[in-house]
């Protein structure tokens, strides 16, 4: 028997089961000789921008959005039509791809205004760490989550050394615009080429190394309440892109900062030993081993 992805979803207090899209070729893909094998090439950039461009075309990909919506029981109305003139919302987007990045409607998504409380970059299932230790294996091995293996960048390992950490796994199901988690500046931005592996927790049992050789984007924040704060997106199977639809300096806290298109991703962020720790009921369960499902702008740090 399969083993199911459970996570806690905070708003409701329940304990759910992950639908997964593509579960079975997932599995197949990290959990079989064969699949693993095939997994090596398609990892590989230009496979997954390839793929990621078939999901703009309107021939090729638009006839997936309303199967997408029904099978995934997505609520669409909380979010903007697309680019077309249509009675149903879900007859509105030009592409697969144009509501893979569909944007809230305005007020759908609170921001948290306290300033000692870190606003939610992503709606998404997350992990978080006070500090990452060697000997932790989960949902990797700690080695892989330092600030050396994700920032390849000397210049930033001490400050982020031994500092909090957390994850967001954002699934296709979800929204896939990303924000900024307080008012601030951008010290220092950019970009490590990599590998597209999936981030499902399927994949990560499997390679260790995914969230350390996978492609990233970097930003080195200088934020107003929670000290330097390093921002990573990580991309993943089948992500066309990693764009930043921010270009600027400063910042305000729940300002977009970019978008994935399509395919499961993953924003990670690091912290300043001492300046700030993820929420408790994070803490918890990520010592359980279990993801967090959190709304975008929820409070997800708190001061330290």
């Amino acid at each position: 028997m399969q083993e199911s992805i459970k996570y806690f979803n905070r708003e409701k207090k329940t304990v759910e089961v992950e639908k997964v899209y593509g579960d079975a070729l997932v599995r197949w893909l990290y959990c079989t000789p064969t699949g693993k094998s095939l997994s090596a090439i398609l990892c590989k950039a230009p496979i997954s921008r390839i793929y990621g461009l078939t999901q703009d075309s309107k021939l090729l990909s638009r006839h997936k959005v309303r199967p997408f919506i029904h099978d995934f029981n997505i609520q669409i109305d909380d979010f903007k039509p697309g680019s077309v003139q249509a009675q149903d919302i879900r007859d509105s987007y030009l592409s697969f791809n144009e509501f893979f990045i569909r944007p809230f409607k305005d007020g759908k998504r609170p921001i948290v205004s306290d300033t000692k409380l870190m606003a939610a970059p992503a709606e998404a299932r997350y992990l978080g760490f006070e500090s990452i230790k060697d000997d932790q294996t989960f949902p990797v091995k700690g080695v892989q989550l330092t600030a050396k293996a994700l920032l390849k960048n000397s210049k930033w390992e001490q400050t982020f050394r031994d500092g909090p950490l957390m994850i967001a796994r954002l699934c296709p199901v979800d929204y896939h615009r990303y924000h900024f988690p307080d008012d601030g500046e951008v010290i220092e931005d950019y970009r490590i080429n990599g590998n597209f592996h999936s981030v499902n927790p399927i994949a990560l049992r499997y390679r260790d190394d995914i969230f350390s050789e996978n492609e990233r984007h970097v930003s080195i924040l200088e934020t107003k309440n929670f000290g330097k704060v390093a921002y990573i997106e990580v991309g993943a199977t089948m992500v066309g892109k990693i764009i930043q639809s921010y270009h600027g300096k400063s910042f305000q806290k729940g300002q977009e900062k970019g978008y994935f298109l399509f395919g499961a991703s993953t924003v990670v962020i690091l912290g300043e030993k001492g300046k700030w720790k993820p929420s408790e009921d994070m803490l918890k369960h990520s010592q359980e081993k279990m993801e967090v499902y959190l709304k975008l702008g929820d409070a997800v740090a708190n001061v330290i």
